[in-house]
């Protein structure tokens, strides 16, 4: 099977998906992988094997790239004094685009528009999971527990220090900050708003326990290892990002109740609203309970390391994409009309 890797974007985390898309050219060996590559100015290359190299990026070289454009059921290139139309050739797309455009519905809502069979988070799933104003809400009416928050305009809250402060439209991680103190709140919101307008906080709860679990419903549930996270006080940018391309995951031995309680909440995230996506979910857990702290509509190297064959697992899901329904046009309306004219 012929995968079309889509990944770039014009993102705060666009480096962070070029590493994702470098990570799966190693990590896939059973399937033939091809790269499409979107650049800030938001422009599609397609970029050889070869050349997938972080440098490549960074220093521009991939302007030499074949540009090309998006049109009905793929990708097309020109070709030739008579400028021939060329395909590119693949069977299933994978959107790889972390943060906005990727992960807010752009290019889901591209890619359905344009009858490209892909394995992505559709646009309503982008957008409930995107905003984690919005994610809250929706676990909440699944029947799973969310930590309390508040959305803030100012540097105050309701809740007493510490505290996490954190954009709500953004990447896990990017923005957020540990505030122990009022100081600390007036230069995090700071932060938190040069990435957003947007902002929520909530309380830091002392000896939480973070578990993330990725998966997907193909012909059947498909899960990978639970990791159990080990942090000092919390999970930032560099430690949730930096280390993502590993081969294998660190599991740690996690009680056989509890995995089937995440599994059991993953589901009921999941379920008839994010087909055709492979996603991670990160949970805490504290005194019995489990509770969703975010949904990653498109995880880091697609959570490659936690599963034990990612290429059948890609394989399977791929099998299994549904497509959007199709709606007959017939004009028997406007025909109506016509004939009630007399035309």
């Amino acid at each position: 099977m012929t995968f079309l890797i889509i990944f770039g974007g014009s993102s705060f985390e666009h480096e962070i998906s070029i590493v994702s898309a470098i990570t799966l050219k190693d990590k896939i060996k059973k399937h033939n992988l091809k790269f499409v590559f979107v650049d800030a100015n938001r422009n599609f290359y397609l970029i050889n094997k070869e050349n997938m190299k972080s440098k490549y990026f960074a220093n521009g070289e991939y302007k030499k790239a074949t540009k090309l454009e998006i049109t009905k059921g793929g990708f097309k290139y020109q070709k030739g004094f008579f400028k021939k139309d060329i395909f590119v050739e693949f069977e299933v797309a994978v959107n790889l685009i972390h943060g906005r455009d990727g992960e807010d519905g752009k290019i889901p809502g591209m890619l359905e528009f344009f009858d490209i069979k892909a394995i992505t988070p559709n646009i309503e799933a982008s957008v409930l999971s995107y905003n984690k104003v919005l994610t809250k809400d929706f676990a909440k009416l699944r029947g799973v527990e969310v930590i309390d928050y508040e959305i803030i305009t100012k540097p105050k809250t309701k809740f007493v220090f510490p505290i996490i402060i954190k954009p709500a439209r953004l990447g896990s991680s990017i923005g957020v900050s540990v505030v122990k103190s009022q100081d600390e709140f007036n230069y995090a919101f700071d932060v938190a708003r040069e990435f957003d307008d947007l902002i929520i906080v909530e309380p830091f709860i002392k000896g939480i326990e973070e578990y993330n679990l990725a998966g997907c419903l193909a012909d059947d549930w498909i899960f990978s290892k639970v990791e159990k996270v080990e942090k000092k006080e919390f999970l930032d940018f560099e430690k949730k990002y930096m280390d993502f391309a590993r081969k294998e995951s660190e599991t740690n031995e996690i009680e056989k109740n509890l995995i089937e309680k995440l599994k059991e909440n993953f589901k009921k995230i999941y379920k008839d609203e994010f087909e055709n996506a492979l996603i991670r979910c990160d949970f805490f857990y504290k005194d019995g309970i489990i509770y969703l702290n975010e949904i990653n509509p498109i995880p880091g190297s697609m959570a490659n390391y936690l599963f034990d064959d990612f290429d059948n697992v890609l394989e399977n899901l791929a099998k299994n994409l549904k497509k959007e329904k199709e709606i007959k046009i017939d004009y028997e309306y406007i025909n109506k009309i016509q004939m009630a004219k007399g035309k």
